[in-house]
């Protein structure tokens, strides 16, 4: 089913030249990226670690395009406030990251952010229909989380038609969000599922022209 919405194309920093952050971010925006994707990761929940709140406020003054925060840490409560008060316009995190999704899901809300739930490729979309009243994202992980350049399971692409099956029955205004493998051949399967929102990470930083790259995963 293809998505209802334009597609959002959302790089991951994470593949950025990190000894020109600044500038790496200013030129996807100039490429014509919609949001910027940041994994927050702990060496913890996840195998790698990266970086944290105060790498996020440096880089908010670089671009005006919304910041889409990725938490690969657990516990991740205690740092809601925190990413929030360095410029995160949406913050999304695990089920498996805290014991009360909920609550974590209505925290962020009280901070004036969007909330997402993340699905890692194990994860029953189940999770999110208890929540789903408090969620404006659910991003389906197309790779285990914790490092990029990992091949898309095909597996998710069911996973995304569920989802999109779900919102669409809930009304509510959600974005379907897919990261992890994507490329512009496995982003027209994601966009076809139903995937309006779609992160990159090599496919746009490591391409020569940002442009042409985030162009061609849309399709």
């Amino acid at each position: 089913m293809p998505a209802s919405h334009p597609i959002r194309i959302a790089p991951s920093l994470l593949a950025a030249d990190f000894a020109r952050l600044g500038e790496e971010v200013a030129a996807i925006e100039a490429a014509g990226a919609d949001w910027l994707h940041l994994d927050i990761m702990d060496g913890h929940f996840v195998p790698n670690i990266s970086f944290g709140p105060s790498v996020v406020k440096a880089l908010r003054k670089h671009a005006r395009m919304p910041f889409d925060v990725h938490l690969m840490i657990a516990p991740a409560d205690p740092y809601l406030a925190a990413f929030a008060d360095a410029g995160a316009d949406l913050i999304s995190l695990h089920p498996e990251a805290g014991p009360h999704l909920h609550r974590s899901l209505q925290t962020i809300r009280a901070l004036g952010k969007k909330a997402g739930v993340v699905l890692n490729p194990a994860t029953p979309v189940a999770v999110v229909a208890e929540v789903i009243d408090l969620v404006d994202l659910v991003l389906v992980m197309s790779v285990n989380p914790g490092f990029g350049g990992q091949s898309f399971i095909r597996s998710q692409l069911n996973k995304i038609a569920t989802l999109r099956g779900m919102i669409e029955a809930s009304g509510h205004e959600i974005a379907l969000q897919v990261d992890g493998g994507v490329t512009a051949t496995t982003a027209k399967d994601c966009i076809a599922a139903g995937a309006d929102v779609l992160v990159a990470g090599t496919a746009v930083f490591g391409a020569p022209d940002y442009a042409a790259a985030i162009a061609g995963l849309r399709g």
